[in-house]
């Protein structure tokens, strides 16, 4: 989508949909790139509802306020609606293993000096983790792996190679972790099934301890699929997002709240 096109044309899409005494009007563009707040950081929009005002071959627009509207690349919407339909848009959004929003305020329980319970919640600006279901492993290596995951970017820059592991379907969660002495013939190891349209089945990450590699394993019925060695730390996004990622997550998923008629679209592959 062109943003400059849709910078220029704007005021024409929605002239009608503007009450006569505003002088300015607000829109945000959804098409699939990371939303910037204020403050520089990565956010991740609520959903909304809103009327859609305009759609061209490009872009749908949705008023979703007096003066407020929203752009929808119309290739990554889930459904084509008509002009006039009432929605609800959901853009994506980053999630954690448990299904939450990863933005989502981490709680914790503490206790008053007399022994009452309390609930404090925690939230960080910018901060949207997606901590791996595993417990604290014993095994160096492997905690430092499980941080490497959690914290190194995937491809696209906007999330976490934990966050991309989300969104392939990432479950039933194995892990190897192994003691000192043990840890060439024991690797350390994270294994999880996947189900995208580029991969499904079972995912297996080893860590080469004598290489200080790691190998990516894909099985499918119990039977190995693929296997890559001499895997390096800082290119494991990169071959996770070629193997699983099918770049559904993208998608703007879309429903018509009203009766108008509206055109269902495909999820798109990367």
């Amino acid at each position: 989508m062109d943003r400059s096109l849709i910078d220029s044309s704007m005021p024409s899409l929605v002239v009608g949909h503007v009450p006569s005494n505003v002088r300015s009007i607000e829109y945000r563009v959804f098409d699939g790139e990371p939303q910037p707040s204020a403050m520089g950081f990565h956010i991740d929009p609520e959903p909304f509802d809103g009327k859609v005002v305009a759609v061209t071959d490009d872009a749908i627009i949705v008023k979703n306020g007096r003066a407020e509207f929203a752009v929808l690349d119309r290739s990554l919407v889930t459904t084509i609606p008509d002009d006039g339909a009432k929605v609800h848009v959901q853009p994506y959004a980053r999630r954690r293993f448990d299904g939450l929003r990863a933005d989502t305020p981490e709680e914790r329980t503490e206790h008053t000096a007399d022994g009452t319970p309390f609930t404090v919640k925690t939230y960080i600006l910018g901060a949207a983790p997606a901590k791996l279901p595993i417990p604290l492993p014993k095994c160096p290596e492997l905690k430092d792996f499980i941080e490497q995951l959690e914290e190194m970017p995937a491809p696209d820059g906007f999330r976490r190679i934990t966050h991309m592991l989300v969104d392939a379907g990432a479950r039933d969660f194995t892990w190897v972790d192994p003691e000192p002495s043990k840890i060439i013939e024991t690797p350390p190891a994270i294994s999880f099934t996947v189900s995208t349209a580029k991969f499904e089945g079972r995912v297996t990450l080893l860590y080469d301890r004598g290489m200080d590699v790691y190998v990516v394993e894909l099985h499918r019925d119990g039977e190995l699929i693929e296997r890559l060695g001499e895997v390096y730390f800082d290119s494991l996004g990169d071959v996770l997002h070629r193997l699983v990622d099918d770049g559904s997550w993208c998608l703007i998923h879309l429903s018509v709240l009203d009766a108008k008629a509206s055109r269902q679209r495909r999820p798109v592959t990367a």
